[in-house]
């Protein structure tokens, strides 16, 4: 891809571009799990990163992290792009989500107030080579599947049909202008008309729910969920060590100090926004702020709720501050893929990869720069914290269903890296065979293995103590 005032190379340069990577990597070779013989052990990576978060809160990340192969894998992407990097690349780069398993895919709320599907997670987004988000999708396909009950024969289907959508919908986004590429997007009606005719009359009523759950997902449904009327005054509610007010870690001498750095903070922020979106930021005003703890990976690092109230208390806001340090990827991928000119603020390289992969991103998505109350200088990045928000409930997925699940994340993915990448260039790798899905198979079912003997090693860390843990509840 070139610059606008250079030549751009043509259609057929474009392909040579695809078809070179082939002969240099091919399709096939992708099967291959090479992981550095040096790679760190979990237990060890867990300790490493529990320097830089919340120490109260890195027991909560253990236990989440141990519960399951599969949560195990969702907290790991450090490990798993650690052992990407020990393999041969394509060459051909695109932003990546860093970390594309199947729950970082679901529903949000478009500025159309149009119900979307689309990645909904880019703490680790970062340029790279394309496969190693397909990796990781096939390799949470396996990983579920797995303790879902499902046999080989019906994981591999799932990461077959999901690779081969992935195919397709490259070769599809090859075809059209990069005008209808940055268009394309896959809304809820179109979802339900896509997998309406594969599913029964139960699962279609199924979906239907989780569209209309996700639709009532709104910041009105937060603001029912999380604030309390305290002496006249809008407050959110505590739930340690979950959700943890201002007015629980500070008495009322410190409470005004911390609000005024908030709203000095809030409106650093505001210079990311677009013009307009500044000017609705400014309609509202500071109310209270909370730690609340998120994810599974995300554990431990500083992630606070902030309450803004508009004219009056039946227009609230939530806006969602969280800690961004540098992605899983950085420094793993090669030099020749990264662009000279990226962010330095680790909040607006989320904010940057957010922007580039996804349809339609949130009105209040911006970044900020703060020196924390514990005195370190720490990079963030805003966001709502609810807008018609769903996610797929993985543990109760079917094998049929897991499949269709698969194409939608396979297409979704396909079109967040025709993007920024070359979709010519990638079709042209891929091919219109099956050689690349089937490499994805192999790769994804021994990774799985790979990755529940580093849970079993996580979870035993965890019973013995060498990894402390809170309790269940």
């Amino acid at each position: 891809m070139t610059a606008v005032g250079s030549r751009p190379l043509s259609r057929a340069d474009r392909v040579a571009v695809g078809r070179r990577a082939r002969r240099l990597l091919p399709p096939g070779e992708q099967g291959e799990l090479a992981p550095p013989p040096d790679r760190q052990d979990p237990v060890a990576a867990a300790l490493e990163q529990a320097r830089t978060r919340v120490p109260e809160l890195v027991p909560i990340r253990h236990r989440r992290m141990a519960a399951s192969p599969f949560t195990f894998l969702r907290g790991n992407a450090r490990g798993m792009a650690g052992d990407l990097a020990g393999s041969p690349v394509s060459g051909l780069s695109a932003q990546l989500c860093g970390d594309a398993h199947l729950s970082n895919f679901g529903l949000f709320g478009s500025a159309e107030r149009r119900l979307l599907f689309d990645l909904n997670d880019f703490d680790e987004t970062h340029p790279g080579p394309w496969e190693w988000d397909l990796r990781r999708l096939a390799a949470s396909i396996v990983v579920a599947g797995r303790e879902n009950g499902f046999s080989r024969k019906k994981r591999r289907r799932a990461v077959r049909r999901t690779v081969r959508r992935y195919r397709d919908a490259m070769a599809e986004f090859a075809t059209v202008s990069a005008l209808d590429v940055w268009y394309a997007g896959l809304d809820a009606d179109e979802l339900r008309a896509l997998a309406s005719p594969r599913l029964t009359g139960k699962q279609r009523g199924q979906v239907d729910k989780a569209l209309a759950k996700a639709r009532a997902s709104d910041r009105m449904k937060a603001f029912a969920q999380l604030v309390e009327v305290v002496d006249g005054r809008l407050r959110i509610k505590a739930d340690p060590p979950l959700v943890m007010p201002l007015d629980a870690l500070l008495g009322d001498a410190d409470r005004d100090e911390v609000m005024r750095f908030v709203e000095a903070l809030l409106h650093q922020y505001g210079r990311t926004l677009p013009s307009e979106r500044r000017v609705l930021l400014q309609r509202y005003e500071l109310v209270d702020l909370a730690h609340k703890v998120v994810g599974v990976g995300s554990v431990g690092t500083r992630c606070w709720v902030v309450l803004l109230r508009g004219v009056d208390d039946a227009d609230p806001l939530f806006l969602q501050v969280k800690e961004a340090g540098p992605s899983v990827l950085a420094g793993l991928v090669p030099p020749a893929m990264v662009p000279a000119e990226s962010p330095t603020n680790q909040g607006e390289r989320v904010v940057h990869g957010q922007r580039l992969m996804q349809a339609a991103g949130d009105i209040f998505l911006g970044w900020h720069r703060a020196v924390g109350f514990d005195g370190p200088t720490r990079d963030f990045y805003v966001r709502q914290l609810r807008d018609m928000k769903g996610s797929a409930d993985i543990e109760s997925m079917t094998p049929d269903v897991m499949v269709q699940y698969g194409e939608l994340c396979g297409w979704t993915l396909a079109r967040a890296h025709a993007r920024s990448g070359d979709p010519i260039a990638i079709a042209a790798y891929v091919g219109d065979d099956d050689v690349l899905p089937d490499a994805m198979v192999r790769f994804a079912e021994a990774y799985a293995d790979l990755n529940e003997r580093d849970h079993a090693e996580f979870a035993e860390a965890v019973a013995d103590g060498r990894l402390p843990a809170a309790p269940p509840g």
